[in-house]
């Protein structure tokens, strides 16, 4: 029998938007559901196997602050509503203690969660906290699991004496995924992450690439050539894939090797996050950028090949050789398995390469999208 799973699900805030002024969803008038949270939760009880466990702190409740007759007739019109899309729990905890009794009981301690740990029949490294405050996410840490985190960002789990609302360290490093979209919640736990590590040193440069396509833009890129990260920095930011870059090249002997180089890397890391390719869009995007038009149309259909149409009249933009630009762009098609087709024309040699940059980051978000109700793989053959 194989280690069961589990989604601990906090409750307002994660399932119902919490109120506002007092945080209590104490009349009918107060429930309202988290956007989209019906057809996802009912799509992972479905089509997953997790357990579902809710997990709420209820400050005071069944005292005069929060008296239980205002719970629960809100409560149980929100059990019964979602246990009509399919969506039921297989527990239910609901601490009632207030902050300042520091009860064992209390989310981000673990007291009520007992029969999970040390349990051989749960597999807690595979399972998840799903919740929007800091606490959910230190509850994943105390647990062994990990957080999915209902915010645009991870700000708040930074601790208290660094401007966040952590009351501990670390926790950034225990978020799986953070989104506050419902829809990338169960895209992330049905088609999995989609994130590659590349190590690649040789006798000219040392480099790595870490990525993720389904991130938020975050970008950590270092490769001593200032225009060059600007450009790479381009593909995350506008792209949505975090994207760390770190290189060491020989750039005592010229900029050759240190682009050339990150090209391949990057490529084979976009091949390796792309795993089976099931459910993408597989296709991608022109823009312009003040005097520029630029067009990068992209295929991930496993057959390199790179079609160039642009010129450039300056030897250099920064330190970057404009002869370079070719170069970069043909290894990172070869490295990634893909069709790139680029065109640009205009005045300006630095906008016509930014926007090429630019133009690539949104046809690789175009392509890389996923569609977990249409999880097929986009080609006739059979495989990519």
């Amino acid at each position: 029998m194989s280690m069961k799973k589990v989604l601990f699900i906090d409750r307002d805030g994660t399932l119902v938007i919490e109120p506002p002024v007092d945080y209590q969803l104490d009349s009918l008038e107060k429930l309202e559901f988290y956007p989209k949270v019906m057809r996802n939760l009912g799509f992972i009880r479905s089509k997953l196997d997790f357990e579902f466990a809710m997990v709420t702190n209820q400050d005071g409740l069944g005292t005069a602050s929060f008296p239980e007759e205002t719970f629960w007739p809100a409560h149980n019109l929100m059990m019964k509503t979602l246990e009509g899309e399919g969506i039921t729990f297989d527990e239910i905890f609901i601490d009632p203690s207030m902050p300042e009794d520091n009860a064992p009981t209390r989310k981000p301690r673990t007291g009520m969660l007992t029969k999970y740990l040390n349990n051989p029949d749960y597999d807690l490294a595979g399972s998840f906290v799903i919740g929007d405050r800091p606490t959910d996410v230190e509850l994943a840490k105390n647990l062994g699991c990990r957080a999915i985190f209902l915010q645009d960002d991870t700000t708040l789990l930074k601790p208290v004496s660094e401007g966040g609302a952590a009351s501990c360290e670390g926790l950034e490093s225990v978020c799986a995924l953070v989104t506050k979209d419902w829809d990338k919640v169960a895209e992330f736990l049905f088609a999995g992450e989609r994130t590659a590590e590349v190590r690649r040193t040789t006798k000219e440069t040392d480099i790595f690439v870490s990525l993720n396509l389904d991130g938020n833009g975050v970008c950590d890129i270092h490769t001593g050539l200032g225009f060059f990260d600007h450009m790479l920095e381009q593909i995350g930011k506008h792209g949505g894939l975090d994207l760390t870059i770190r290189v060491k090249g020989d750039l005592e002997v010229d900029e050759h090797h240190t682009i050339e180089d990150t090209a391949i890397a990057l490529g084979d890391c976009i091949y390796q996050a792309l795993g089976n390719k099931r459910g993408i869009e597989r296709y991608g995007y022109a823009l312009t950028m003040d005097d520029c038009l630029c067009q990068v149309c992209l295929d991930f259909g496993g057959r390199p090949w790179l079609v160039w149409d642009a010129e450039f009249h300056r030897e250099k933009i920064g330190e970057m050789p404009t002869e370079m630009f070719l170069h970069f762009f043909k290894s990172l098609s070869d490295a990634a398995r893909m069709n790139l087709n680029v065109k640009a024309e205009g005045q300006n040699e630095h906008h016509k390469i930014e926007g090429i940059f630019k133009a690539l980051a949104r046809a690789i978000k175009m392509a890389v999208k996923r569609d977990i109700y249409h999880f097929e793989l986009p080609s006739s053959k059979g495989v990519l």
